[in-house]
């Protein structure tokens, strides 16, 4: 009995205990809902000092798409670990496009890749033109191919036209480059094809005659003249008919075939 009464009192002593180390849920939780509890028990996680439990947390945040929930998420932008910071980049996307792209532009200029690339994405998930201006100078700019080419995509996504620029001098510097000032032609095959597809995606004729020098281009990589035969049948310019026609004959088969495809696309509009 005396053992049962002193095993009693150790467990009242270590709920006291909790509820002074975790005074958040010291408040009835029969007035919160369960997503509140869900919120608040992730927000206790982002203190922990334990690097995955932090960002476990923040990917959970995401998770639940709400607007609290990544207000929650906020404070982690600034956290001291650069893999904290770049889950923290996508969620907190719920809070809206506005106030995600003023949250975000910030860490396009840290010293970290990773969190420079993972911002531009999260970024391009916004769809808002408010970071166009930014991610157009990482395209252009960025030292790391990955930021780069995270930049481009983000730039399709967004599909503003004020992007035309920066896609066009990537993908043919020696067309919007003043002949004064070359830019250094991009080699990463990856920010090629993003480029290229970007520029399917905002489809503006201002993008055809860079996708036409591309795709008449055999120096360039097959994946890359690819894209942008496609990109060239989504943006409807007859312009690009010879050099579709030309591309559809090509050696190679996936190449004449998308190039074929977007000769009929042109036929349609």
């Amino acid at each position: 009995m005396i053992r049962a009464h002193l095993k009693l009192q150790l467990i009242c002593a270590l709920c006291a205990s909790l509820w002074l180390t975790f005074p958040a849920f010291a408040q009835d939780t029969r007035n919160l809902t369960p997503t509140q509890i869900e919120i608040e028990k992730q927000r206790q996680r982002l203190s922990s000092s334990d690097v995955e439990e932090r960002r476990d947390a923040l990917m959970r945040l995401g998770s639940l798409r709400l607007p609290t929930a990544s207000r929650t998420a906020l404070p982690a932008l600034n956290d001291p670990s650069p893999i904290v910071r770049a889950t923290a980049a996508k969620s907190i996307l719920s809070l809206g496009a506005e106030e995600s792209v003023s949250s975000l532009l910030p860490l396009l200029n840290e010293k970290d890749e990773f969190v420079r690339r993972e911002t531009a994405y999260a970024l391009g998930l916004t769809r808002s033109r408010a970071a166009t201006a930014a991610l157009s100078d990482r395209l252009l700019n960025d030292k790391e191919d990955g930021v780069r080419a995270a930049a481009a995509v983000a730039l399709g996504q967004i599909a503003d036209e004020a992007a035309v620029v920066a896609l066009v001098g990537t993908l043919a510097p020696e067309l919007s480059a003043p002949a004064n000032k070359k830019r250094k032609r991009e080699e990463n095959v990856f920010v090629l094809r993003a480029a290229a597809s970007a520029l399917g995606h905002i489809r503006s004729r201002a993008g055809t005659a860079a996708l036409i020098s591309v795709l008449s281009n055999e120096k360039l990589p097959s994946d890359v003249r690819r894209e942008s035969a496609r990109s060239l049948g989504l943006m409807g310019d007859q312009t690009a008919e010879p050099a579709l026609r030309s591309a559809s004959t090509a050696a190679d088969p996936y190449l004449a075939e998308i190039a074929a495809e977007a000769l009929k696309k042109l036929s349609r509009g």
